[in-house]
């Protein structure tokens, strides 16, 4: 079984996603299962895990209907408001639902993300380390200390989203390198191979940009903690969905077995969401 552990579904017409404007022409439309459902087949994927793409809970609800009608999606990656009271109610209602795997902090648009080592949040993480909840965190590299912080604290099952969006364009590697070998320290934390290509010149990348870091996560997260997403549609800035799944395949360690493989391209991201497949 092959999968894409981060790819997104969207409705412009639903208004919940801020972030994208007229002024991102490549992402203002709509993108569903039928638009990347040839990629999929030429990739050779089988499954899919859509990850949320808007801080709502009706997007949420929008894109688990969308996979009550899929073949293709294996899971779906949700949000939640833990600033609300009844966030834990919330949060039980989407894990009725057969396809939702687990929820997405979106650490990269908080205005001070050391907001996650407060109280409120350090209660909630605890209580999904107890449910044994997995949890996504969409960070960028500039954040990574309070996270190295955070898993000082709480004991998550977790991945980090897109390698933690390193500057690829600059290619600068520290202190992202040295944060996410500590990251890494923790048996509990996984990583995803995605968003790469849209950290690097949007125009003007090759796949010799990302050998670094793939690499470096390949050898301090180990072969069973890691996962390929493409990011589609996002990657689109960059890529296309074929070249970026061409290019991370290219940019793997050359002593990668076909098994190793088999674990990056679908397996982990089975053991990882506790997929029933």
């Amino acid at each position: 079984m092959r999968i894409d552990a981060h790819q997104h579904y969207w409705k412009i017409s639903r208004e919940d996603y801020g972030w994208i404007t007229p002024d991102i022409p490549t992402l203002y439309r709509d993108f569903l299962e039928e638009d990347l459902i040839e990629h999929l087949k030429k990739s050779g994927i089988d499954k899919t895990i859509v990850v949320q793409a808007a801080p709502t809970i009706e997007e949420t609800e929008f894109i688990l209907s969308l996979s009550n009608h899929s073949e293709s999606i294996v899971g779906v990656v949700g949000w939640i408001d833990i600033d609300h009271p009844s966030y834990k109610e919330q949060l039980e209602i989407f894990r009725r639902h057969p396809k939702f795997v687990g929820i997405r902090i979106m650490i990269q648009d908080m205005s001070n993300e050391k907001v996650i080592l407060s109280g409120k949040f350090l209660e909630a993480f605890s209580y999904f380390e107890e449910i044994d909840l997995p949890v996504d965190l969409l960070v960028t590299s500039s954040q990574l200390p309070t996270v190295c912080e955070l898993l000082k604290r709480v004991k998550i099952r977790g991945v980090i989203d897109h390698i933690a969006k390193p500057e690829i364009e600059k290619r600068k590697l520290e202190p992202w390198k040295t944060q996410m070998a500590e990251i890494a320290s923790y048996q509990n934390i996984y990583c995803k191979l995605s968003g790469m290509v849209t950290e690097a010149n949007h125009d003007n990348w090759i796949t010799k940009d990302m050998i670094p870091y793939v690499h470096h996560i390949v050898e301090v997260f180990g072969i069973h903690r890691i996962m390929y997403g493409s990011d589609w549609p996002v990657c689109l800035l960059a890529a296309s969905y074929d070249l970026v799944y061409r290019s991370l395949n290219d940019a793997l360690p050359q002593d990668v077995t076909k098994v190793d493989k088999e674990l990056i391209f679908g397996q982990n991201t089975i053991d990882f969401y506790k997929l029933n497949i």
